[in-house]
């Protein structure tokens, strides 16, 4: 799954939840790695001590700040995250496979074309919003500033390119009813359940 900042992806994975499916969050993964101390040393060796809040856990606000700023920095996180991101990943992949009562998958990426992860997945749904309502949301939810949610967002490969690249797309703009009745639809098509399809 893809979609911008503040899209809903969230919103639609708890929907996908709820019908049955195993959502695997890799922003959660990351910020859970970001927490872990070896990797907290880690920054604090590369950036000081003002990385860090006083308990010697990583201040996720001042790493962003630096990351955001600096490619090569946000390059060289990335090579420490990632690779712990993707050995829990496929762990929860393996296990939810097994699972007899999960019906499908789903891989919630903010980078998932970035990183490839686009290419071990059966379908990508790309959650779609307007501008102003992400912003809106980011704005509300994470307390940043427009210039904050603009500059995260050129980091990442551009909206026009991730939504052709994707399979479906469902709209998060509207109500949750309205959004639910599109989740049902595409995940219904993905596992070849919808009798409309075709």
């Amino acid at each position: 799954m893809a979609g911008g900042i503040g899209a809903g992806k969230s919103t639609v994975a708890a929907i996908l939840v709820d019908l049955g499916a195993g959502v695997i969050d890799s922003d959660r993964l990351a910020r859970e790695e970001l927490s872990d101390p070896m990797v907290a040393d880690t920054v604090r060796q590369w950036w000081g001590p003002f990385v860090c809040h006083a308990d010697g856990t990583v201040d996720r606000a001042r790493v962003a700040q630096l990351v955001f700023g600096d490619p090569r920095e946000r390059a060289r996180l990335n090579g420490l995250i990632h690779p712990r991101v993707a050995r829990r990943r496929d762990g929860l992949l393996e296990a939810l496979e097994r699972e007899p009562a999960v019906r499908a998958v789903v891989i919630d990426s903010p980078l998932l074309f970035e990183t490839g992860l686009n290419g071990i997945c059966d379908a990508v749904v790309f959650v779609e919003a307007d501008r102003g309502v992400r912003w809106a949301r980011v704005r509300a939810d994470r307390g940043w500033s427009e210039e904050e949610f603009t500059h995260r967002e050129k980091s990442q490969q551009s909206l026009d390119r991730k939504r052709e690249r994707a399979d479906y797309i469902v709209d998060s703009s509207s109500g949750l009813d309205t959004l639910r009745f599109q989740v049902e639809r595409v995940l219904s098509r993905i596992l070849g359940e919808d009798p409309h399809e075709g």
